[in-house]
């Protein structure tokens, strides 16, 4: 994807603890496109040390990727709008907790806040779900965000629609492709995967 060369890319995690892997890798795969990163932080994913990761294991392999440390504070964030800092702004993965923030325009963390400054620019935001309430009370959220301007997603789908029926989660292997077709205003598409 040489139409990725280039752009500056905001890679933002938060705290869907048990992507973090197939999210690395599809840092690593956007890295490879010849894209510059500017990762960031939300204070869960920057703080809080799990049974898949602990939070400087987090830190180190963002900033290894991405070539710069990551950004993890309110202040670090907030010129990325008025210096329009970012060609796209990418939230992998996006819990259902940030998906609502962004939906209600709540502005409290460094990835939300990140995205609000960013978007003031009409500029692609680009999330990846995921979220154990998907389809439950993080529908609503979903919806609305479906619906805003400068909003793409990375295609999703159920991850386990047996033992969770009401899931959802990002197929993060496209998410190179969600943002190149952002770029261009559109949405990969099929978005339901």
């Amino acid at each position: 994807m040489n139409d990725l060369y280039g752009k500056r890319v905001g890679c933002a995690m938060t705290g869907s603890f048990c992507t973090f892997k197939a999210v690395f890798d599809a840092w690593r795969a956007l890295k490879c496109t010849g894209a510059e990163l500017t990762p960031i932080l939300s204070f869960n994913a920057a703080r809080t040390d799990t049974r898949f990761c602990t939070s400087r294991e987090v830190a180190e392999t963002l900033a290894e990727i991405a070539g710069v440390r990551p950004l993890t504070t309110l202040a670090q964030v907030e010129p990325i709008g008025p210096k329009k800092l970012l060609d796209a702004l990418v939230i992998a993965p996006c819990t259902g907790n940030t998906l609502a923030k962004l939906a209600a325009g709540i502005a409290d963390t460094p990835v939300t806040l990140a995205a609000k400054s960013h978007l003031r620019n009409g500029r692609p935001l680009v999330i990846a779900p995921s979220s154990n309430d998907g389809l439950a009370q993080n529908a609503r959220s979903l919806g609305q965000l479906l619906a805003m301007r400068h909003v793409y997603f990375v295609p999703f789908g159920q991850d386990d629609p047996v033992g969770k029926p009401n899931s959802l989660v990002a197929r993060f292997e496209l998410l190179p492709e969600a943002v190149s077709a952002a770029l261009k205003g559109s949405q990969l598409q099929p978005i339901l995967r």
